[in-house]
This record gives structure tokens, C-alpha cells and sequence, in this order.
């Protein structure tokens, strides 16, 4: 591949081409995907969940069969002790079974309490004998049921306290004590069962609210990056490609009206500017690719292999480069071998137009860095000149630097008038 041109002006400073290993665009989740992660969600949440359901039956069970044997001990013979024992371990690990079971759990709750009411004897207060269990069906009612099934488990459980009551001695004229009972052990249960899964669809449709208008954001995003990078990728092949053409077309065109002179410098030069126009016109391709986001498989940005490349085509133009390389070399990450490269095609390009014709360049490699130093004498009016001009190239060198948490330094050098540029890229955080 051929080197990569030498820039004859600072303010045309293209952008480097996105690291390598630089995040994607956000793109927009199709429905299907976004499903899948409701699914996953809810996944991961159904263990704890499970979990909690049986931390919760198993204390409903604790506490009713305490009150069994606190209250019915005495109440009930031993028959009836035992059977009802069993009964409430069935009912209320129940309570930990699939919500769809929740009407029949409900039911089931019911028939417990009317039936513990039923076979006390006569004249005998009955025993609370799933207070508990039926407080939890009937949230589990409230909180999983919907339509029919709900209004059906609630009149169940509403119409098992009220029998209760009543064969416990509680008199049908007293209406009030009735309904305030069906109210306390199953309305109101019932009710904060329903609050609760409303509640919780609320927080869940304001979260995937959320996660849809962010969505909605990084495309709006992504779509203005992409609009963007077309408009600069066009601008690039419209002006900058289009001169760059003529450029070179016109230095052929020169060289070859001249060949005949042989010991001019003329053609020399011109060949030199054609080959970098060529060049030049190679790197705004691969540019024009990476804005379009559909790079070539079979172009790469040059990197320190080219360095010779690079240092024949400057040295074309006139600039003596003193190449020296400190260390054992290694092959860098692709994206850090790119920076790498380009700082050293800027440092070189400015000793081309602001040294007197030489420049001492050097690449050291450590343990865990690597530095490029550049040193050129600096021509007369230099200074005055850079105090009154933005330093672009000088910018972009410590830009490049910053992408990969490098240092880069540059100015006059003290009591000389020399210039001097380093910066230190670190191999670790590449």
C-alpha cells in the first residue's frame, strides 16, 4: 500500500476514522427482542418470588396450627384435631402454589373455616382456625385474579366469615357486626391485593415508558450521527477529492513536459506531489468508507508498518527525517498502531513547513508505553507566526493522545531554537 501523503496545511486537518475497538451505534430494538427481555426480567424474578410465596405460606401454617393447638386443643376430640391439623398444613401450603390456583385455594380456605365452625360443640365458641390462611387468600385473590374468578373468590371468602360468625353466636339481626367482619377478614385483604398489582402494572408500564423513550433517544441519535457523517463524507468527495484529482493531474501532466530536463529538481518534485495526491486519494477512499460505515475488506489504515512509506515521501518533498527506534518494537493494537501513525505524519508534516529541512524523529518502546519524540530546528518567524494562528495539527496530536489516556507535550525548546514534540501513548490502556 502506498504511504500516506504528507499535508501541505494545518487548517485541513481531517478526523482519524473511529478507533477500531470504539463502541457501536445504538440501534433500535425490534419488538420481538424487547419482549425476550420482559420475558428475562420476569425470569429472573420468578425465583425470589417462589421463594417468598413459600416464606409466607410457611408462616401462615406456623400460626394456624399454634392456634389450633392453643384454641381446639380443648375444643375438638382427637379425631377431629388431627384432621383439621391436616387439613390447615394442605390449605396453607397451598397458599404457595400457582397464582392460577388462587379461586381454589380461596375455596378451599373457606371450607376449613365453615367446616372448624361447624364441628365445634354446641354451646362452645369455636377456635380461629385459619384466620391467617384466609387473610392471605384473600390478597391472593385480589392480587392475581381479574373479571369473574376475583368477584367469585372475594364472595366466597366474604360468605365463609359471615357463617362463621353466625354459628359462632353472632345474631342475623346484627347486620353491622356481620358485614364489618366480612369486610376485616376478606374485603379489605382483597382490595389491597388489587391496589398492589395495580400498582405494580403502573411501575412497570412508567418503566418500559422509560426504556422506549430512551430508545427513542439514542436512535434520534444515532440517526443525527449518521446524518451527519453522510453530509462530511460528501463534502470529502465533492471539494476535497475533486481537488486532490486535479492536483495530481496537473502535476503529471507537468512532469512529463518537463522529463526532458534531467538535471532539474522540477520533476523530481512533481513526481513527488503525484504520488502523494495518489496517496492521499487512497486515505479519503478509506475516510469516505468509514463515514458511510461500510469499510473495505480489503483496505486498512496505515499504520507503523508504513512508517518507511511515510518517511520516503517526506524526504521526497525536501525534508531530511533521522528515523531511530529505542526498545524491542511490537505489533500494537490495530486502533492504537493508527494513532501512533498519525502523530508521527503530523510531526513530520510540521517539520516540513516550519523547520529548516530536518527533523529528528524517534519511537521508544517500553515496558508499558511507547514515545514518540520529534525535534527540528525552527525557522526564522515561526514564533511570532504560531502565537497569531490555532494549532490544529497540534490539537489532533493531543486529542489522539487523550483518546488513549496518553500525554502529549510540544513547544520551543529552552534557550535553543529548536521545537520539540512527545507524546507518550500507554500499552495498557489500549
Amino acid at each position: 500500500m502506498h504511504g500516506a501523503p504528507v499535508r501541505t496545511d494545518d487548517h485541513h486537518h481531517a478526523t482519524a476514522p473511529p478507533p477500531e475497538d470504539a463502541a457501536p451505534m445504538p440501534r433500535r430494538r425490534s419488538p420481538a427482542a424487547w419482549r425476550r427481555g420482559v420475558s428475562d426480567r420476569v425470569r429472573d424474578a420468578s425465583g425470589p418470588l417462589a421463594r417468598q410465596s413459600f416464606m409466607v405460606a410457611g408462616f401462615c401454617l406456623l400460626t394456624d396450627v399454634f392456634t389450633l393447638s392453643y384454641e381446639g386443643a380443648d375444643v375438638y376430640p382427637a379425631a377431629y384435631f388431627w384432621t383439621f391439623l391436616v387439613a390447615i398444613v394442605l390449605v396453607d401450603m397451598a397458599l404457595a402454589s400457582a397464582a392460577r390456583l388462587s379461586g381454589v385455594v380461596a375455596f378451599a380456605q373457606t371450607a376449613l373455616a365453615v367446616a372448624g365452625t361447624l364441628a365445634a360443640p354446641h354451646g362452645v365458641p369455636p377456635p380461629d382456625l385459619n384466620d391467617t390462611g384466609m387473610l392471605i387468600a384473600a390478597y391472593r385473590a385480589g392480587a392475581w385474579l381479574s373479571g369473574r374468578s376475583a368477584v367469585l373468590a372475594l364472595c366466597s371468602l366474604a360468605a365463609g366469615s359471615i357463617v362463621v360468625r353466625m354459628v359462632g353466636g353472632t345474631d342475623l339481626s346484627d347486620w353491622r357486626s356481620l358485614i364489618f367482619g366480612a369486610v376485616k377478614d376478606a374485603l379489605l385483604a382483597w382490595l389491597v391485593g388489587r391496589y398492589t398489582t395495580a400498582r405494580g402494572a403502573h411501575i412497570a408500564e412508567l418503566e418500559q415508558r422509560a426504556e422506549r423513550e430512551r430508545e427513542r433517544a439514542q436512535q434520534a441519535l444515532a440517526d443525527a450521527i449518521a446524518e451527519e457523517r453522510s453530509a462530511i463524507a460528501r463534502d470529502l468527495h465533492d471539494v476535497i477529492s475533486h481537488h486532490v484529482s486535479a492536483i495530481g493531474v496537473h502535476a503529471g501532466a507537468a512532469r512529463l513536459g518537463l522529463s526532458a530536463q534531467e538535471k532539474s529538481p522540477v520533476p523530481a518534485a512533481l513526481a513527488a506531489v503525484e504520488t502523494s495526491s495518489r496517496a492521499a486519494l487512497l486515505d479519503l477512499r478509506r475516510l469516505l468508507d468509514f463515514l458511510h460505515d461500510n469499510p473495505a475488506e480489503d483496505t486498512r489504515q496505515p499504520g507503523l508498518d508504513d512508517l518507511d512509506e511515510l518517511v520516503h515521501a517526506v524526504s521526497a518533498a525536501g525534508l531530511r527525517a533521522h528515523v531511530t527506534v529505542e526498545g524491542v518494537p511490537r505489533k500494537l493494537p490495530g486502533s492504537l498502531d493508527i494513532a501512533v501513525y498519525r502523530v508521527v505524519q503530523e510531526v513530520l508534516t510540521n517539520a516540513l513547513r516550519h523547520s529548516g529541512g530536518t527533523v529528528d524523529l524517534a519511537l521508544r518502546y517500553e515496558a508499558a508505553a511507547i514515545t514518540v519524540t520529534a525535534v527540528n530546528p525552527m525557522s526564522s518567524g515561526v514564533r511570532h507566526r504560531a502565537d497569531d494562528t490555532p494549532h490544529r495539527g497540534l490539537e489532533g496530536i493531543s486529542s489522539r493522545a487523550r483518546m488513549f489516556n496518553g500525554v502529549a507535550s510540544y513547544g520551543p525548546v529552552p534557550g535553543g531554537t529548536d521545537w520539540k514534540t512527545t507524546v507518550t501513548f500507554p500499552l495498557d490502556c489500549s
